[in-house]
Formats: C-alpha cells, sequence, structure tokens
C-alpha cells in the first residue's frame, strides 16, 4: 500500500514516571492502576503536542509503562496481572490515544498469545494516528521472560520470519521497534534496517547516569551503523519494585544518522527529548555512494555461517513434542548456565582458570 510520506516532522521521546503493579495482589487493582497510567499518558501527550506543536507526529513511550518488570513472579501470576490482551481496554485505549492527538504512539508491554497459552511475551508497539495498530515487535533476548526464540519452530510457522523483525511503512517512514537492553545486540536492529528501516523507536527502562552508559553508547552505534533515527525513552521514577526509585530516571534521547545526540532530556517527567527528523535527509544520504555510507558496504553473507555454527543459545527451550511449557523463574538462569558451558566447551570462554603461581597481595 502507496502511503504519503512526511519529509520532516517531530518526535518525542516521553519521559514519563513507570507505576508497577507488583504491589497489588489482585488482577482488578493491577488493572484499576494501569487505567490510571493511561490517564497520565493521556494528559503528558496532550501537554507535549501543544508545547511542541502540531508537527509533533511521533512519540515514544518508555518500556512496561503500565506494569514495571517482573519481580519474581511466576510466569502465570505475571501473565494473569500484568500482560495485555490483544483485544483488551488497555491496547484499545492507547489506540484511541494515537488518534485523538494525531501522532504515532510507540511503547511497550507484556502481552498474551492464545497460540502459546501459559506465557507472555514482551511487546513493542505502534498504533498510528487513525488508531490502527501498524507494528508488533517482540522482544527476543531476555533475561528473565518467554520470548519467540524460547518457541521458534511454532512461532515461525505461525507468523514467519518478517513478523520476528517487522517493519511498518508509515507516513512517518519505515518504523522499527527494539525493546530494552536489545540495543547492545547489533543484529537486531541490522535485521531492521536491511527490511528498510528509517526510525528505530526504542522504549527502555535503563539505569541512568552522566556517563555515557553502555545503552546511551550502543544507540549511537545502532544509529550510525544503520543510517537510521534512534527515538529513545526511558522512565523517569520507577515506583514499586525494590529499588531506588531514581535510578532509571532519565536522559531520553533522540539520535541522528550519523551518531549524533540531537537532544536529550534531563531527569523527572519530561518532554525536552523532542527533535526535529528530517527523513529527505537521511533518504538522500543513503542513497548516496560513499564510504560513510554503511549499509550498501555490508556483506552479510560473510557472517552468516559463523553465526549458525555458533550454536550458543539454542532454540525451542519452552516446546517439549510441540507443546508449549510454561517455566518457573530458574529455567532462565539454567538456560544461561547452558549457553556458558556451550562457550567454554567450544573455547569461546575459557572453562577454568589459568594455571600458574598466584601472586599473594
Amino acid at each position: 500500500m502507496s502511503v504519503t510520506l512526511l519529509d520532516r516532522y517531530y518526535a518525542a521521546a516521553l519521559q514519563l514516571d513507570c507505576d508497577g503493579v507488583h504491589p497489588d495482589t489482585d488482577r482488578a487493582s493491577a488493572r484499576a492502576r494501569m487505567k490510571a497510567s493511561l490517564a497520565r499518558i493521556d494528559t503528558a501527550i496532550a501537554g507535549a503536542k501543544r508545547w511542541v506543536g502540531e508537527d509533533l507526529r511521533l512519540v515514544v513511550l518508555p518500556e512496561y509503562i503500565l506494569t514495571g518488570p517482573p519481580w519474581g513472579e511466576p510466569i502465570p501470576a505475571w501473565a494473569d496481572k500484568a500482560a495485555l490482551a490483544d483485544d483488551g481496554p488497555e491496547y484499545e485505549t492507547f489506540a484511541q490515544l494515537a488518534q485523538r492527538h494525531g501522532v504515532h504512539l510507540a511503547g511497550n508491554a507484556y502481552e498474551l498469545d492464545p497460540h502459546f497459552p501459559g506465557l507472555y511475551f514482551q511487546a513493542s508497539f505502534v498504533f498510528d494516528d487513525t488508531g490502527r495498530r501498524v507494528l508488533r515487535y517482540r522482544r527476543l533476548v531476555s533475561m528473565f521472560a518467554p520470548t519467540p526464540h524460547d518457541v521458534w519452530d511454532r512461532y515461525l510457522e505461525i507468523y514467519g520470519l518478517d513478523a520476528v523483525f517487522p517493519v511498518a511503512d508509515t507516513t512517518l517512514g519505515r518504523l522499527a521497534a527494539i525493546a530494552s537492553e536489545e540495543i547492545l545486540y547489533p543484529e537486531i536492529a541490522r535485521c531492521h534496517a536491511i527490511r528498510g528501516a528509517e526510525v528505530l523507536l526504542h522504549s527502555t527502562g535503563e539505569m541512568a547516569a552522566r556517563t555515557l552508559t553502555p545503552k546511551q553508547i550502543a544507540r549511537r552505534a545502532r544509529a550510525l551503523e544503520n543510517l537510521a533515527y534512534v527515538v529513545s525513552a526511558n522512565c523517569a521514577a520507577t515506583w514499586g519494585i525494590d529499588v531506588p526509585a531514581d535510578s532509571s530516571n532519565g536522559f531520553s534521547d533522540i539520535i541522528d544518522y550519523m551518531g549524533n545526540q540531537l537532544v536529550q532530556a534531563g531527569q523527572g517527567v519530561s518532554m525536552a527529548a523532542a527533535w526535529a527528523l528530517d527523513l529527505a535527509g537521511l533518504r538522500a544520504y543513503r542513497r548516496r555512494p560513499g564510504m560513510g555510507n554503511l549499509l550498501s558496504r555490508q556483506a552479510l553473507d560473510l557472517y552468516a555461517a559463523s553465526f549458525t555454527a555458533a550454536n550458543i543459545r539454542k532454540a525451542n527451550g519452552l516446546l517439549v513434542g510441540g507443546k508449549v511449557v510454561v517455566p518457573d523463574r530458574a529455567f532462565f538462569r539454567e538456560r544461561q548456565q547452558l549457553a556458558l558451558a556451550r562457550l567454554a566447551e567450544t573455547g569461546v570462554v575459557r572453562s577454568e582458570q589459568p594455571t600458574g603461581q598466584r601472586v599473594a597481595r
């Protein structure tokens, strides 16, 4: 379907408090808390649009903005309390907010999938300015949550590979999403880029610091490597879990396709990370021959065999005989231990301390 492309528009990484549902002991109270968070989001988008201007067309929300992250809850308990149904009232409200404010609204939540009963996935989403959901990306690398890779064969059978790395062709250009720490993995951004992604939407809930953090460095690298904008929204305070509330507070930013930070928010609830995206300039640069056109110079087939042979983390850990297995929390640590063992077996990491005399201090 052809779309009328905007050459230039404003985007905002909307930095908001995350009020986690962890203190809620039942589903009803958790859903009431989510409803209150949606009302705060509504007010914040309205204020940002009024302040930035009518050409604010893209708003990115922080990671897990309605719920906070799982904090030791069993998989079934978190699925019931915090995961959204595709036809549930929370997604319907996100769609209404996008339409009401005339923006493409990007965010992140935990969601259910009837094809995989008992599990949930962490999903990044985009609703366009008509309220239509145009993108669903499910996180592929997660320390303590199920991912499509854990049910890989079945997931590909149902959705196909393009749904694993979805790119939405919209009036704002080609949009793709990266969830939180996945910005540290260059392969994910590259798989989006080779499908045409021009703007990478990064909903994150990360430790914030004035010094360059790993994720801040990674955002700049992913933008430059892929000649793409990165719009990254971090949480302000995060409530409901047993960490200092302001640990994740601040420094949302927007990075241009040369890896330059265009704008950065401070700490606290903020719309300061808002800036114009020049899509015409990006497209012209991508077509321009020269050493700086990294996309055109990349020979990806060079790496395919090495990646396949590495076999670090095995797929289908939650499929047994084609049936979905609901894990306990111990599964995720055991999965990493097995991966570390394979790295040791193949010599990627040392399996034991080198021999030799230690120097006493």
